[in-house]
């Protein structure tokens, strides 16, 4: 790959840990900032340089949410730039380990998933020389403290990067706060500090976060989740779907028996998915629950007699997604995860890669009352008109994110539904 100039950051990333830095008596590196400010690929390659420069024979951990992120968000770039740079390194897929020969020196570094607490265990009892967690705010703290209480060879120092998230987090007090008692270099980024990004793009991210995303992710702040969850929807988001037809039609579905069940009838033309039309049934106002066959006969009139490419169901209702494949529907199980499915949605939508129809009215209302919990101590949403919010999420992150991002939700689809 071709380096452009390093930013003065990034130069303090690669360099910290050198003879003659004033840093190089630190014993951990904190980089969190803003999305694409260049802070993840400076990291690794100063992690993989410092580590064969001051070691042979050591092991290293290598740590994101899931492997198969940190291979995606870090080694498929940063192997290869390494290769350029006169390294040698041997990947064992089935055993996540790699073996990097530099300078006469052999080390061996192995890759872990920090998903939930349980992931702990998977790092417990090895001794290592250091350790990168990339992406560490989205790691539990069991898996993060683990990894650094196996950092016991003289010398071993601990690598991080982030994204923020909001001012309880305990990566934010634990470690940000008390960076000087923890004897670690603190450096934030901004996207100015990526020299590979133009003004244009700039710009376009910009556009694509509001509120606490916006903070987070472009200011680089640690912000905290408040008011409207899309405090950006107005009726500019509001557009009658095209006339004609539709390339490809599906439903998304959040399943209720006391609560409310909301389903949305999604048309694709020219990349963008339009919400032509839903249903939704408040059984506590109507007086009367429904069955789920009835809720299957409701879908069926939702999607009348159009070809249905795939149901997007709320992966919870596992009566309801039985009921619909025994009636011949394809079905999905939505990908579940809150924030990461609110910020597909916010980002599409403003894109422009999804439009929400005059004719969702109940969809419409909830935009207007869907509110971060601020009483909370993380990032939650009240659970309260949130029904059609949660099938427009289970809809964005599985089926649309799949042109506009790819990722696990691309997968899913893929491999179930089309």
């Amino acid at each position: 790959m071709q380096f452009k100039a390093f930013s003065e950051k990034q130069r303090q990333v690669l360099t910290w840990w050198c003879d003659g830095a004033g840093t190089r008596d630190r014993e951990a590196i904190i980089c969190d900032g803003a999305v694409r400010s260049g802070k993840t690929l400076c990291m690794g390659l100063s992690f993989f340089c410092w580590a064969m420069r001051r070691f042979g024979g050591e092991k290293f951990a290598l740590c994101g949410k899931t492997v198969s992120a940190l291979r995606r968000n870090l080694l498929s770039t940063l192997l290869p730039a390494l290769g350029e740079l006169g390294f040698r390194y041997q990947e064992t897929v089935s055993q996540n380990r790699v073996r990097v020969r530099f300078g006469g020196q052999e080390n061996t570094f192995y890759l872990f998933g920090g998903r939930d607490e349980g992931s702990a265990g998977l790092i417990q009892g090895m001794t290592l020389a250091g350790v990168l967690l990339d992406e560490a705010a989205l790691m539990p703290r069991s898996f993060v403290e683990q990894a650094a209480a196996r950092c016991s060879v003289t010398g071993a120092k601990l690598w991080f990067s982030c994204n923020p998230a909001g001012p309880e987090h305990w990566f934010y007090k634990e470690w940000i706060l008390k960076r000087e008692e923890r004897r670690a270099l603190y450096l934030h980024f901004t996207m100015q500090d990526n020299p590979a990004l133009s003004p244009q793009v700039i710009r376009r991210y910009g556009r694509s976060f509001s509120g606490a995303f916006y903070r987070r992710f472009v200011l680089g702040e640690w912000a905290a989740a408040e008011g409207r969850v899309y405090d950006f929807f107005d009726e500019s988001y509001i557009r009658p779907p095209p006339e004609g037809a539709m390339e490809q039609w599906c439903i998304s579905c959040d399943y209720g028996t006391v609560n409310p069940a909301s389903f949305g009838l999604w048309g694709r033309r020219d990349g963008v998915w339009y919400r032509v039309e839903e249903f939704y049934y408040d059984s506590r106002a109507r007086g009367r629950q429904k069955t789920d066959g009835e809720y299957v006969q409701d879908l069926k009139r939702l999607a009348g007699g159009r070809e249905i490419a795939c149901v997007v169901a709320d992966p919870s209702a596992a009566s309801f997604l039985e009921a619909l494949r025994r009636e011949g529907w394809r079905v999905i199980r939505g990908e579940n995860d809150v924030l990461s499915g609110i910020r597909l949605t916010a980002g599409l939508l403003k894109q422009g890669r999804i439009v929400i129809g005059p004719a969702c009215r109940d969809a419409i209302r909830e935009f207007g009352l869907y509110c971060w919990d601020e009483r909370a101590t993380g990032d939650r949403v009240r659970k309260e008109h949130d029904h059609a919010m949660d099938d427009i999420r289970y809809f964005a992150a599985t089926v649309a994110a799949r042109r506009a991002y790819g990722g696990v939700g691309a997968w899913a689809v893929e491999r179930q539904a089309f």
